[in-house]
């Protein structure tokens, strides 16, 4: 009998910690999802090991390593981004900070290849705020490869205390509202979004979006989600004029309304609350660039033609000529990392994120192995 009971419980402890740390490593940290671990797809490494601690997993303290990264630094690099004209990216999880390497899903490096492959003429950063050591790398990924094989994808670290000085962000950092925030991963992206657009100009999309035309002569625009909020996976503000206005009053208002309990409150809440002071109207439909002097809110079919309650769409072998047909004239797709990341693309089927993958991330696709 107490051998039983000594087994149930030690059963029923193992049962507790797994949960637990699947709870913690699916923490998708926003629209950079930062994931370690999922049924989906495998860690994409360019030589070292995760880091499986788990404060490192779901917070920051990564942030504050100033000897282990190796790899360039976007402040100090002899070419800066190009004001306007280049895409970014944000990694804001600790994974790759133990041992070197860098971390990366294969649905995350797909859309990277996305935004590379429909606009070459365009430089696109993909800006980790973990360190990356190279030093300890001894195999090559053959993801990164292929993503190293567009001559427009950059790779660079953020340091992100460095990234805050003399910006309106600086004292906000400094007082660890980040730090002390439920979601910091995510909200790190949210503030890095913006303020990466203070500083460039140019185009911020999140590692969840899959760029399917290009944005070649677009500037200052940002997507409705529904007709109640304009999300934050897709932004363009310019670096001057209006754009620099608008990521001004992005950068203020996250400053003042932080909230660190609310996941949603400081990336799409920011965008929304701005749009509507600035278009003078609180309804999403009359968000006209008329009413918001000249910056576009596109329709929810521009960036979001599936709504994240019908996430499952992008999965669904059975219906995927009716979803590739609602795709069909987006500009981008944005795949709800937030609930899909535990979905499988089994390659070569006709789920419609496979083949939406094949087209618009053909490398990164075929080098994935059998789930993508």
């Amino acid at each position: 009998m107490r051998r039983w009971n000594f087994t149930l419980c030690f059963s029923l402890a193992c049962a507790i910690f797994i949960v637990t740390f699947y709870l913690a490593i699916t923490d998708d940290g926003g629209g950079s999802s930062g994931i370690l671990y999922r049924v989906a797809a495998p860690i994409l490494l360019l030589g070292g090991v995760g880091n499986l601690n788990d404060s490192n997993l779901n917070g920051i303290s990564c942030y504050d390593d100033e000897v282990s990264n190796t790899v360039e630094e976007i402040t100090s690099s002899a070419t800066p981004p190009a004001k306007d004209k280049s895409i970014f990216f944000h990694e804001t999880s600790c994974a790759s900070s133990v041992r070197g390497g860098i971390v990366l899903t294969a649905r995350q490096a797909c859309a990277v290849e996305s935004a590379a492959k429909m606009n070459p003429d365009s430089e696109v950063y993909l800006l980790f705020t973990s360190p990356i050591n190279l030093g300890n790398a001894t195999v090559k990924n053959k993801i990164v490869s292929q993503l190293l094989s567009y001559s427009n994808i950059r790779i660079r670290h953020l340091n992100f205390e460095k990234y805050f000085v003399g910006s309106p962000l600086e004292e906000w950092y400094k007082g660890g509202a980040l730090k002390a925030s439920k979601w910091p991963r995510s909200h790190a992206s949210d503030a890095l979004r913006f303020l990466t657009l203070w500083k460039y100009g140019g185009t911020y999309l999140d590692l969840d979006v899959v760029v399917t035309k290009t944005f070649s002569g677009l500037s200052n625009f940002a997507g409705a989600e529904s007709n109640t909020d304009v999300a934050a996976g897709v932004l363009n503000f310019e670096s001057d004029g209006l754009g620099h206005e608008m990521a001004e009053a992005c950068i203020e208002n996250l400053r003042k309304e932080f909230r660190g309990n609310d996941w949603g409150n400081n990336g799409p809440g920011v965008i929304t609350r701005v749009l509507k002071k600035i278009c003078k109207t609180r309804h999403v439909k009359d968000m006209t660039p008329e009413r918001c002097r000249g910056f576009a809110v596109l329709p929810p079919s521009a960036f979001y033609p599936i709504p994240w309650r019908q996430w499952k769409n992008y999965f669904d072998e059975s219906s995927s000529a009716k979803t590739m047909a609602r795709i069909a004239n987006s500009m981008a797709i944005h795949v709800w990392n937030k609930f899909s990341v535990n979905m499988n693309v089994t390659v070569g089927s006709r789920q419609p994120y496979g083949l939406i993958a094949q087209q618009f991330c053909p490398k990164v696709y075929s080098h994935c192995g059998s789930v993508f």
